[in-house]
């Protein structure tokens, strides 16, 4: 980030947001106070508050600025893929699986997000929002592959439901065993995430 693009108002938002981001990932929600992300970030606690008012705000920043990610990156991995949908499908959930599971700061990160979402409204809407939008973005992909001859899902939404549950199933179970998100999985994690897309019996073409 340059050093204008940092001291503009929007810059600073998004500089505040990633600090936070960084240290609710560390450490967690609870052990965070406005105190270390201004030190984090550089600046004053009055130049915060003109950006931020409390730090639910904060954390509802450093939600919308992980949101943004994922959407921004599967939309890259969507338009490498072209016209082939089994390619876009493929990359869209590797890169989930990628940030959701074995990116341990994504993964504390929005496992924070779950936890908090028990008791706030705010973050809970926030976080179904996003998980809709998640949800939405599969279910497209999927029905793609259908219209491509290459899958047959009735209902998408169904299989897409079972897929983003096994997904959120394995990143709790990572609480206690995190060994499982271990690097050299990945292409196996996807390819288990991909036999629940396609009711286990139906091979992808690639």
């Amino acid at each position: 980030m340059s050093t204008v693009e940092s001291k503009s108002p929007a810059g600073m938002r998004e500089k505040l947001a990633e600090c936070a981001f960084d240290l609710f990932a560390l450490r967690g929600f609870r052990s965070v106070n406005l105190d270390q992300i201004t030190s984090q970030a550089g600046v004053t606690k009055g130049s915060l508050y003109w950006h931020y008012k409390s730090k639910k705000e904060l954390i509802l920043a450093a939600c919308d600025l992980y949101y943004q990610n994922w959407f921004a990156r599967t939309d890259e991995e969507i338009e490498q893929a072209g016209d082939d949908v089994v390619a876009a499908l493929r990359g869209v959930l590797r890169f989930s699986v990628i940030s959701c599971l074995f990116d341990r700061k994504n993964r504390v990160f929005t496992t924070e997000v779950f936890a908090l979402s028990l008791q706030d409204a705010d973050v809970r809407e926030s976080w179904a929002g996003f998980y809709q939008g998640v949800r939405t973005r599969f279910i497209q992909l999927v029905e793609a592959v259908n219209d491509a001859g290459k899958l047959s899902v009735t209902p998408p939404s169904q299989a897409v439901d079972m897929m983003l549950s096994a997904i959120e199933g394995i990143k709790l179970r990572a609480v206690f065993e995190p060994e499982i998100c271990e690097q050299d999985g990945i292409d196996g994690f996807v390819e288990s995430l991909l036999k629940i897309v396609s009711a286990s019996n139906i091979k992808l073409s690639v």
